[in-house]
């Protein structure tokens, strides 16, 4: 029997089961959003490399174009049915899928792209940071640079204060809670506005931890019970456009172990830390509000300050809604 720990590192790393792929295969805004950006990076005879490649598909989405692919997929079910769907598909010749752990595999050529999507809301539970800073360091021990074009590039993600309803027909029941894109279920309150606290940039050094501290000018009365994380994949930037192609997850809802009742005008102070890639209770154990009555201001703090750089159109605000390819992440709540 495994422990949670163990059971954490192997199916949420890269170990995650068949069954869990189709839900994957059926997400549109997934795959219509990877497919875009991998269609934009891959050129025509590019190498590329996948980690975590699953069933195949982002693998067989850079086939179109690329000369080679090598997919790295640890599961030996997975290693199987892929090398079955690849075989099925046309330019799926072009995919040699090969079973290892994406932690200690490197391409036996340098490669132009490098696709991994170990992803969850706010880089919890699977490996994605690990991962690449793992593959970074290295690929440049035994290429040298520069770095393959990462897919994705880039993630930001923010937090936003909510009074959540968790009566289930008279149970109540304070659970963490997925949430489609719309953002407008009726048992949900947004309280205030939604707040940058991290962006990686996959094409520098990140750090596993994230700390914060930040606050919240509250819009309306209610009482704080929840906050919702939001996370946005950058997969893609587009210059002749000065555009993006961006990948939004669904949201996740965090209930706070101390409900803070709060009115319009009122400062909430929100704090956290946790490590990428750890267990949801790494974040739920460390989340603290507190109402600030002076409006004192708070300023934002993290470990790692959110750098502007190239994603500086996007740092404005944070797209609540559908994703696409866009020119900046205008809010529409």
């Amino acid at each position: 029997m495994l422990t949670e720990n163990e059971a954490e590192h192997c199916y949420l790393g890269q170990f995650i089961p068949l069954q869990y792929h189709h839900s994957m295969l059926m997400d549109s805004n997934r795959m219509a959003n990877f497919k875009a950006a991998i269609d934009h990076v891959v050129f025509p005879g590019a190498k590329v490399l996948e980690l975590g490649g699953g069933t195949g598909v982002l693998s067989w989405f850079a086939a179109a174009h690329a000369a080679k692919v090598w997919c790295v997929e640890m599961n030996p079910e997975l290693v199987a049915e892929s090398r079955k769907l690849l075989a099925k598909n046309p330019n799926g010749h072009k995919v040699e899928v090969i079973q290892a752990n994406a932690f200690d595999y490197l391409p036996p050529e340098p490669v132009d792209v490098m696709i991994c999507e170990m992803i969850h809301v706010a880089m919890l539970r699977e490996k994605q940071v690990e991962m690449v800073e793992s593959f970074k360091r290295r690929y440049l021990k035994k290429f040298g640079g520069p770095l393959p074009v990462m897919v994705p590039t880039a993630v930001l993600m923010a937090v936003q204060p909510l009074q959540q309803k968790y009566d289930f027909h008279g149970y109540q029941a304070p659970i963490i809670q997925v949430q489609e894109l719309s953002g407008n279920a009726p048992d949900t309150i947004e309280l205030a506005p939604p707040t940058l606290y991290s962006t990686m940039d996959f094409n520098q050094p990140n750090a596993l931890d994230i700390a914060w501290e930040g606050s919240f000018l509250i819009h309306r009365d209610g009482q704080v019970n929840a906050l919702r994380f939001i996370t946005k994949n950058i997969l893609a930037m587009t210059l002749e456009t000065s555009s993006s192609i961006n990948w939004l997850n669904r949201y996740m809802a965090f209930p706070l172990s101390q409900p803070v009742n709060v009115q319009a005008g009122d400062v909430l102070r929100v704090r956290f830390n946790y490590k990428t890639g750890g267990l949801l209770s790494t974040l739920t154990d460390t989340l603290q509000a507190e109402v600030l009555r002076c409006a004192e201001v708070v300023s934002i703090k993290t470990r790692a300050p959110v750098e502007s750089g190239r994603f500086q159109r996007d740092f404005s605000s944070i797209s609540i809604g559908a994703d696409s390819r866009q020119h900046a992440f205008t809010s529409s709540i």
